[in-house]
């Protein structure tokens, strides 16, 4: 056990009593002997500033003050390591986005960790985030939409769609930022269409906050535009795709989630039948290709035609390779 894991362990063992502990119960429940023990407590006592007394008539140890509290920012080691592990993966999500916010939470958990004989740089090494088809997001952007959806402020903003390749000037109210497949977005209600719209947040510049206030929808109607229809073509769901995957695909799309009312069932050959609201079939046409014939859409006739359309253009680009 280390100096960190002792420590902290004492602490819990002072808290934990009314009466005087032993010195030989401490070294039971550190695990240690007799001289470290005594060093433990003298760390304790010294270094944190706890008020730890010794009760002769009881022989043992305890603290003056019950509702003493290890000083600062102060966690178990699991807690520690689970907390970096997180910041990894906040690092990750954006590569110096965070950075600046909580770089000083980083530099007193490495502080904390220091006395630990593994060290903290296992989780750098031991720990990765890979990202998929990314974008680079400004950073500048991302703090002007999160200080805005927080102050809750209109935003007014150029936004280039990549769709018809033209960039048009909008005002928006900021409701949800979205983190999807590698990439943030923007989910608001857009002064100029009278309508929600999301936003792409590698797409928007410039940006800049107004000093108006935001119009505010409640949870249920965020969620009944956004999240009702598959992928981040958010909508009303206008159609449900009815899906058969074979019976070696289906030993992993059946632990998977394409959307939260999806409906599933296992048929008696070991085919797995998946359907799947959504109002804009581009993405989901993706992820369906990506299972090539080891799946089959059965419904609608419109996406069907859709995927074999697709799926023919592609195979006719190799018949003369």
């Amino acid at each position: 056990m280390d100096k960190l894991n002792r420590l902290y362990k004492l602490h819990n063992l002072f808290r934990s009593r009314r009466r005087p502990v032993a010195l030989t119960t401490i070294q039971q429940e550190l695990e240690c002997s007799e001289r470290t023990a005594r060093r433990v407590i003298a760390e304790l006592r010294d270094e944190l500033y706890a008020p730890i007394e010794y009760n002769r008539e009881q022989n043992g140890y305890s603290y003056s003050q019950q509702r003493y509290e290890l000083p600062g920012l102060w966690f178990s080691p699991t807690e520690l390591h689970a907390l970096l592990t997180s910041h990894q993966l906040l690092s990750a999500l954006q590569p110096g986005l965070f950075e600046p916010y909580i770089s000083t939470i980083r530099t007193r958990l490495n502080d904390l960790l220091s006395h630990q004989t593994a060290g903290n740089p296992e989780i750098a090494r031991r720990v990765r985030i890979l990202q998929i088809a990314s974008r680079p997001t400004d950073p500048v952007v991302y703090s002007t939409v999160a200080s805005a959806l927080i102050a809750r402020k209109q935003l007014r903003l150029l936004y280039h769609g990549r769709g018809r390749d033209e960039t048009t000037e909008r005002t928006v109210s900021p409701q949800r930022l979205v983190y999807y497949r590698s990439n943030w977005y923007l989910d608001t209600w857009c002064h100029l269409r009278k309508g929600f719209r999301h936003f792409s947040l590698d797409r928007l510049h410039p940006i800049e906050i107004i000093d108006e206030t935001a119009h505010e929808f409640s949870e249920a109607e965020l969620d009944r535009h956004f999240a009702s229809a598959y992928d981040i073509f958010a909508g009303e769901p206008s159609a449900t795709a009815s899906l058969r995957f074979t019976p070696s695909a289906a030993r992993w799309v059946a632990d998977e989630q394409w959307h939260p009312q999806q409906q599933s069932s296992v048929l008696p050959d070991g085919s797995y039948e998946l359907k799947v609201p959504y109002s804009r079939p581009e993405e989901l046409v993706m992820d369906i290709l990506k299972y090539g014939p080891e799946v089959e859409v059965l419904a609608p006739v419109e996406l069907r035609e859709r995927v074999a359309v697709t799926l023919s253009a592609a195979a006719e680009k190799y018949r003369n390779a």
